[in-house]
């Protein structure tokens, strides 16, 4: 399945999810309380924002079925598109590339199916980017044993509020084969493992990819799967400000009777502050904040699967988590 480094699709960065509800009303409200803004409504499907530059993160769409729409990545250029939509597998069922009608930001889409499960898969390119908001962070300033760095007679103060969402960070899902999988992904697409993990075996059934973007500095994973026995969308990430940022958005949501999965805690691969919630459906959302920067100078990292490889500290991994 190898094709020319040449001919491969190139990734910039993740753009959006999409998400379909029976409850819509329900799944806004989720959304509103985690720190997304709505920034347009349009027919079934409502977008939400967050303070950075995408035009949406986030697409709730009213539905019948509660079901995952697929992640979006935004490519480099419109050739990429038009390669996609002739390259890929026949299984894939690439569309055409075609005009994002009545979406923020407009631009230009090829759809694709996961050739192994068959979940939506979205290339962009030409959305118009948005000014970043200003969400009114504190600028703070933090004391420690021997380095006092705030100013005598100044305080911390905080508002309660949700936390709000800079940007999508990754997404991942479960899928049926992960070495078919493996090999579509790493030969058709820039994604480059981070970290393989592999079972007692020493078969590879773990992947966290990053965008190879040369010397360009990238999160340590952007797209994740594993294997399992039902394909289904894991969770999907986004990133807030700060560790205040985010316990106090965990803190607004637990006051609004929303269900804490799993968090807070720090992985370990990756190192990012992990904090996991389910919306309404049981979809799982997680915020997280200081995750790491890599470059193609980091190479791949390969470890045995074990709860105790996912985070250095918080609360024992849930079942829920793992399923």
């Amino acid at each position: 399945m190898a094709i020319p480094e040449s001919q491969k699709i190139r990734l910039v960065r993740i753009a959006h999810v999409w998400y379909k509800h029976q409850d819509i009303e329900k799944a806004k409200a989720f959304a509103v309380d985690f720190g997304f803004f709505e920034t347009a409504q349009v027919g079934k499907t409502t977008f939400f924002r967050g303070y950075g530059t995408e035009p949406f993160v986030l697409a709730l769409e009213e539905s019948d079925k509660n079901e995952f729409g697929g992640a979006a990545f935004v490519v480099e250029s419109e050739e990429d598109l038009i390669r996609a939509s002739k390259i890929l597998p026949p299984e894939c069922r690439a569309t055409e590339v075609h005009e994002m009608k009545d979406v923020p930001g407009g631009g230009k889409r090829v759809t694709f199916y996961d050739p192994v499960d068959s979940f939506p898969f979205h290339l962009v390119y030409g959305q118009t980017q948005v000014p970043m908001e200003d969400p009114g962070f504190p600028k703070l300033k933090f004391n420690y044993p021997v380095e006092k760095n705030r100013e005598v007679n100044t305080f911390q103060r905080f508002k309660k509020r949700p936390a709000p969402i800079h940007k999508l960070g990754h997404f991942g899902m479960c899928v049926t084969n992960f070495a078919k999988c493996f090999e579509f992904y790493s030969s058709f697409f820039n994604f480059f493992p981070s970290e393989l993990v592999h079972n007692e075996e020493g078969r590879d059934i773990t992947v966290f990819f990053r965008l190879d973007r040369g010397d360009e500095l990238v999160d340590h994973h952007i797209f994740f799967f594993f294997e399992g026995p039902k394909s289904h969308v894991h969770h999907s990430s986004f990133e807030t400000h700060d560790f205040d940022a985010q316990v106090l958005g965990h803190d607004w949501l637990r006051s609004k009777g929303w269900t804490n999965c799993w968090g807070v805690g720090r992985h370990i691969m990756g190192s990012q502050i992990f904090d996991y919630w389910f919306d309404p459906a049981g979809f799982i959302m997680e915020h997280y904040v200081d995750g790491d920067l890599l470059d193609m100078r980091e190479p791949t990292h390969r470890t045995k699967a074990s709860p105790d490889n996912l985070h250095v500290w918080g609360p024992d991994v849930p079942p829920t988590f793992l399923s």
